[in-house]
């Protein structure tokens, strides 16, 4: 099929399989089993198509229909732009005592406590903004606000890892329509973790460089720019139009992320989400920042480097992936940069 006037002209391709330099995972690229990359589109309905406000306690003026409030936005006022609370059904709990040092570290089945922190950030009062609505600025704003929440869970010192995501559409996790994201903070480092450091350690081991620093060095796979960071699609994407937003800098902890910067990565966040969803027809998605542990040693710090994943939802996950963990992608990384390099979008915002 010839492609549309204006449309990015892609190369035909034949299958590959890519190991990723970070995960040290294999992906199976395999164009075959795809439209052209410019005709993905999300079949989901748009998560927000109902602005109706009236049942959602996210939203500004039924803050005691909340679980407690952690802190908000300016603080004491109550025309609050963010809010961090608990979450009402959290998937740990607080109020237990945490397992004792080291069980992260147990062979064979164990079982701890449930202990843990489950948090939720309103991203804003209004029920029919989205993240991709907001000025930079208040996407920055967002961001500090991680970083904040981060830094207190990492001073209790009985976490070890924190997790920051957010779940957009329901075919994403998403349970709450209003534009929220989730903060988890638990006493043992997960294995994907354990797996990305070993991983980037032993290309650090091999090569002296930074895995993710070397992301920098392929053109092909570059969507957009800013001062401090650049926007990709990564060599071996386990999902169509995934992105990967990455400190130009040798950076380890989010935790460590300024103002400045901040502001900076908040216009390319928004940026990115506004171009997924013209491209892709608003598309449920995730994002998920990855970082380091808390106590990672210091010989780690020089291959140890934090970026942000986006994951739009355009297929479902089946056997093949369960059984290998090997995802298929049936769009090519660098076709996916193209098409979303190509996608114009202003920057404004709706509030």
């Amino acid at each position: 099929m010839s492609s549309s006037e204006g449309e990015a002209q892609l190369p035909n391709r034949s299958s590959e399989i890519r190991k990723d330099p970070v995960f040290g995972r294999w992906v199976v690229l395999s164009p075959a089993r795809s439209r052209r990359p410019s005709d993905f589109k999300s079949k989901s309905a748009n998560p927000n198509s109902n602005p109706n406000p009236s049942s959602c306690p996210f939203c500004i003026g039924r803050e005691n229909e909340c679980a407690p409030e952690i802190f908000r936005v300016p603080p004491l006022v109550s025309d609050w732009k963010i809010r961090v609370i608990e979450n009402l059904y959290p998937a740990l709990r607080r109020d237990v005592n945490p397992p004792d040092t080291g069980s992260d570290h147990a062979v064979g089945p164990c079982q701890v406590t449930g202990f843990g922190f489950h948090d939720v950030v309103i991203e804003t009062p209004y029920h029919a903004v989205t993240m991709r609505d907001l000025e930079p600025e208040a996407v920055g704003e967002v961001l500090l606000v991680y970083v904040e929440r981060v830094q207190q869970l990492k001073a209790l010192g009985s976490v070890k890892y924190v997790q920051v995501f957010k779940n957009h559409g329901a075919a994403a996790g998403a349970s709450m329509t209003h534009s929220h994201s989730q903060i988890v903070g638990i006493p043992v480092i997960p294995p994907s973790v354990t797996a990305r450091l070993s991983c980037m350690k032993e290309i650090f081991d091999l090569t002296e460089k930074c895995s993710v620093c070397d992301l920098q060095s392929d053109q092909n796979l570059m969507i957009n720019g800013s001062t401090h960071f650049f926007a990709m699609a990564p060599f071996a994407a386990s999902y169509a139009f995934e992105i990967w937003i990455v400190p130009r800098e040798h950076s380890t902890y989010f935790h460590e992320l300024d103002c400045a910067k901040a502001m900076d990565l908040g216009g390319l966040l928004k940026l990115m989400l506004q171009k997924l969803a013209k491209q892709l027809n608003d598309p449920p998605f995730n994002f998920v920042i990855h970082t380091a542990p808390f106590d990672l040693s210091p010989s780690c710090v020089p291959y140890s480097h934090w970026f942000l994943q986006i994951v739009p939802h355009l297929g479902t996950t089946a056997g093949f992936e369960l059984g290998t963990g090997c995802y298929i992608n049936p769009v090519f990384p660098e076709d996916a940069a193209k098409v979303l390099r190509e996608v114009d979008c202003k920057i404004g915002s709706k509030f």
